[in-house]
């Protein structure tokens, strides 16, 4: 089987042999295409194209466009930069990889059966390779995820980055392989019923390797404002092209890497006053032309909880996006396990107890509520009355990991019961689960900020990365500061490497083991309840300082009972949960021990 995205840029192997090359230059009056010994120019066709189908390059050709016999730039819409972000481009042709993971009857998972573990091409395994995560794949499968989400594989400047400074955002980044192999990554996992979902950026471009202001000023806007500088130019004069850009970006990962579904990276910053706005217009278009014959899944993290992007039609499939990425679970969950307030953490230390409550049975804990983090601004929209499977929760990932000065992961700063008990909630309570790389073994590498930026640019980074932590006391010195790792420096990026040497020896052996079992009982207890009812009347009670009732009804009588004292001293109840525990130790007459978590089925 071929798969090819044929899009309106970039370069195109046609049948007869030759190759279409297209490019918007708005601002450019000249285009040359330069191959490797000779240059030709590119016609202009109207409203700022311009165009070229010649014989004399084919796919494994290398190539750039110069603007005015002045800059050469990479293709934009590059399928493959052998030689990083400034360097040519290659003409790759996507039908040359052989499919065979739909002939072998893949047709996707349902959004029910999705536990996702997030990871990082580069720091997951010691080759940081998508070679090497397929060879990690039955070690997967075995755990018992039912879905890998790669953090962005869009093109960046240097050999290592987290993936959100991506600049050519067709290209896979080619420390982590060619196009073929992440294929065959996807493919493999297929074969394994494991999904592939991507992390992809479009609310801005990274600061290094990027042309578009040269010849296409148009892709930006001065009427909006993002944390990157000028907003993507997604409601403006000429923003047609900029969001066919786009939208040819999800179409082409998901029709011609044959992903399972996508993340949208903090659409919050995506800034759109057009009617439709462009995350509803993309994924409309995807929906309608993305995955005809498989299942597509689409996800958002979004800071505003805005609701109105997770509704469902009358047969419970979504208008729109799937699910969200649910900080407000994080957060509580945070706040029960280490006590910490500092920063938005601050909005659940009043009772993170129920702030968890209200996500297990609402989705979000802020529907419109005033946020003092935010300087009173509301934040949200009513979410209680959406299925559950629209909350993506977790207790780490790769901004709550990473964006902490030292990269710690949770039990690094909470006790293992109390990590424990949290993990217990999370893998068996209704929403999706996320895991992020390594937390199922226990691994306590760091996952710190890195990138491989030079010149001022690597010297304003480090420095606007300390700056970030001077508010917080701990780092209100310089001295203080300048122990946090540089996000620059190559150790920083191998200290993020996951150690594996340590996931079959105890302690780490136990957690692994604690883990797998949790994601089985989920598979046989929790699933079947998923599919009998996506929205369980749900309900939830406190009692103490810290404890928590919740019960889902899924029909007539099928509950689904959490009782847990998440506090690290005993708590008397009085509660009368139904059912059979399914985990956790039996019901204590009265008094529950600290970080006592129990989980009940009542058919």
């Amino acid at each position: 089987m071929k798969s090819c995205h044929r899009m309106p840029f970039g370069a195109e192997c046609r049948p007869d042999g030759s190759t279409r090359f297209r490019l918007w230059a708005p601002a450019a009056s000249e285009v040359d295409l330069c191959l490797a010994t000779q240059s030709l120019p590119v016609s202009q066709s109207g409203e700022g194209w311009f165009e070229l189908i010649t014989d004399q390059a084919s796919a494994g050709s290398r190539y750039r466009f110069q603007i005015n016999r002045k800059l050469k730039i990479p293709d934009p819409a590059s399928r493959f930069q052998p030689s990083d972000v400034r360097g040519p481009s290659e003409v790759i042709n996507p039908v040359d990889f052989e499919w065979s993971d739909q002939e072998n009857d893949w047709r996707g998972r349902s959004w029910a059966e999705a536990v996702i573990y997030e990871l990082h091409v580069g720091t997951f395994t010691p080759e940081g390779t998508f070679a090497g995560i397929e060879r990690k794949l039955d070690y997967l499968a075995d755990l018992g995820v039912t879905a890998l989400e790669l953090m962005p594989v869009a093109d960046f400047p240097g050999t290592r980055n987290w993936g959100y400074d991506g600049v050519l955002p067709f290209a896979p980044d080619s420390t982590y392989g060619r196009p073929d192999d992440l294929k065959r990554l996807v493919q493999a996992a297929h074969a394994r019923e494991l999904m592939v979902f991507l992390d992809v950026v479009y609310n801005h471009f990274g600061p290094e390797g990027n042309y578009l202001r040269e010849y296409a000023s148009d892709f930006f806007t001065k009427r909006h404002k993002t944390p990157w500088g000028e907003a993507i130019n997604f409601d403006g004069r000429n923003s047609r092209v900029v969001r066919d850009f786009f939208i040819h970006n999800a179409l082409y990962w998901i029709q011609e890497y044959h992903f399972d579904g996508l993340r949208l990276d903090a659409v919050h910053a995506i800034l759109d006053e057009s009617k439709p706005d462009i995350l509803t217009e993309l994924v409309e278009k995807v929906r309608s032309t993305g995955g005809q014959d498989r299942l597509i899944h689409l996800v958002l993290e979004n800071d505003n909880n805005a609701a109105h992007y997770l509704q469902r039609e009358k047969r419970q499939l979504p208008n729109l996006f799937n699910a969200q990425w649910n900080d407000d679970f994080h957060h509580a969950a945070h706040v029960l396990i280490t006590r910490e307030t500092d920063g938005y953490y601050g909005d659940y230390a009043n009772n993170p107890a129920r702030h968890l409550g209200r996500c297990l049975t609402e989705g979000f804990s802020y529907q419109g509520e005033p946020s003092a983090y935010r300087d009173g601004a509301r934040r949200g929209e009513l979410s209680r009355e959406l299925p559950l499977d629209c909350f993506v929760n977790f207790l780490q990932n790769h901004d709550q990991v990473g964006n902490r000065a030292f990269g710690e992961r949770i039990l690094q700063l909470g006790s293992p019961n109390a990590v424990r008990a949290a993990v217990s909630i999370l893998l068996l309570a209704p929403s999706p689960p996320l895991l992020f790389m390594g937390e199922e073994f226990a691994a306590d590498s760091p996952f710190l900020f890195f990138c491989d930026f030079s010149g001022d640019l690597a010297k304003a980074v480090t420095e606007g990365r300390r700056g970030e932590f001077a508010r917080f006391e701990k780092f209100s010195s310089p001295s203080a500061r300048a122990n946090i790792p540089d996000p620059s420096s190559i150790g920083t990026f191998e200290r993020s490497r996951l150690n594996w040497a340590t996931v079959n020896e105890p302690p780490d052996a136990e957690w692994h083991g604690f883990y797998k079992q949790l994601l089985a009982l989920r598979t046989e207890k929790i699933l079947p309840l998923l599919r009998l009812n996506d929205r369980p009347a749900a309900k939830f009670s406190l009692f103490a300082d810290a404890g928590l009732f919740v019960e889902w009804q899924f029909g007539e009588s099928n509950i689904l009972t959490l009782l847990a004292n998440l506090s690290g001293k005993p708590e008397r109840y009085a509660v009368k949960p139904r059912g059979t525990v399914i985990y956790g130790a039996d019901l204590p007459a009265s008094e529950l021990p600290p970080w006592y978590v129990a989980w009940l089925h009542h058919p």
